[in-house]
């Protein structure tokens, strides 16, 4: 048999996107619409999306955008509301009767980009989980802690370290959360541990996890090796690596595509304390081919990309299809970010096998 030269599969759906707005959301826009039927839109502008006003807004600008590029006229951006300390069982219930909005995102204060205005102490929204599970809104979750009362070996000073922060989540938020609301939906974004795919696979149906392009292809070294490599969740070890790669290419339809893309321009990135997220949208879903061609599982890409994340979000699965096709390239060292700034991709420089059509 000869070496797989095309792979044409339904077309997917991103399940965690960073779009931003203005001119950001212009320039990055149709990476997207040329590949994706559907994507998830992170709520966490400035200020971020709150309400079900600011979720329709939001979503015009770039239904509106969307239409001048390309393949835009059919692509539909799902929307989400961010949560806070001062989110109402009220504030759920309005936007899931209005429509457009399919979920609702949980930030832990101070965990990533934009997440100030985050929870605080994830027991006060009781009662927004309550109605989340009675109006079938599912909850995505940034799952990292930083502060745990513990003190145990995952801290310092009850400050929790960047590389046990996810495990630490799971541990003392994320089994609470499942075991007292069991009909509530949850998607774990952006699983970058062992532990993560264990809990996940372990957990009720109500439980899933998006997986990144760049979690399944980098380690933690290539943080050290460029700003645009940084990330929230940060990357990690190879061991963890293989638990991700394992958990994507499994056919568990608990694990699917959200390449949690997030562009930032390159005089952000390019500091000291720069910005974290890493811009896949470029061509994310060569990037995954990539990383289930090394696991000679190209045959199970279209279930993690196309079918599974829709099956769990209650959506009908797309009919149109996109091909993927053996070709070399090189990723481009930057982009056009709007107002004069410049955007880095992932992988910037680098040669890949596959294209996407």
């Amino acid at each position: 048999m000869g070496i797989l030269q095309s792979l044409t599969i339904r077309r997917p759906d991103d399940w965690h996107l960073h779009l931003r707005g203005g001119s950001a959301l212009a320039a990055v826009l149709g990476f997207t619409t040329e590949h994706f039927a559907r994507a998830l839109i992170m709520p966490n502008l400035k200020p971020p999306v709150t309400n079900w006003d600011m979720a329709w807004e939001y979503y015009e600008s770039i239904r509106a955008l969307a239409k001048q590029k390309g393949r835009g006229l059919n692509f539909k951006p799902l929307m989400t509301l961010y949560l806070t300390d001062k989110t109402t069982p009220e504030d759920i219930a309005e936007a899931k009767k209005a429509g457009l909005v399919i979920a609702a995102k949980l930030y832990p204060a101070n965990a990533t980009t934009n997440s100030a205005e985050g929870v605080t102490d994830i027991k006060k929204l009781v009662p927004v989980f309550r109605k989340m599970a009675e109006v079938e809104m599912v909850l995505c979750i940034h799952g990292e802690t930083l502060v745990s009362e513990s003190f145990g070996d995952d801290t310092r000073n009850g400050r929790v370290g960047q590389l046990r922060r996810e495990a630490v989540f799971l541990k003392e938020s994320l089994k609470w959360i499942v075991h007292n609301f069991p009909s509530l939906k949850i998607v774990l974004e952006h699983i970058t541990t062992r532990e993560a795919v264990r809990f996940v696979e372990k957990a009720p149906p109500n439980v899933a996890a998006t997986i990144t392009a760049h979690h399944l292809l980098e380690t933690l070294d290539a943080v050290f090796e460029s700003h645009h490599n940084k990330c929230m969740p940060t990357l990690k070890e190879e061991p963890h690596r293989q638990a991700l790669l394992d958990a994507a290419t499994s056919g568990n339809p608990k694990f699917f595509a959200g390449t949690d893309s997030a562009p930032h321009a390159k005089s952000a990135k390019e500091t000291a304390c720069g910005c974290a997220g890493c811009f896949t949208a470029i061509d994310a879903l060569a990037l995954y081919a990539t990383a289930f061609e090394e696991r000679h599982a190209l045959n199970r890409l279209e279930g993690f990309l196309s079918d599974f994340g829709a099956d769990f979000y209650g959506l009908s699965r797309n009919t149109d299809t996109i091909t993927i096709r053996r070709q070399e390239w090189k990723i481009p060292n930057e982009v056009p970010f709007g107002d004069g700034e410049l955007l880095v991709p992932f992988w910037a420089g680098r040669e890949l096998h596959w294209k996407t059509d």
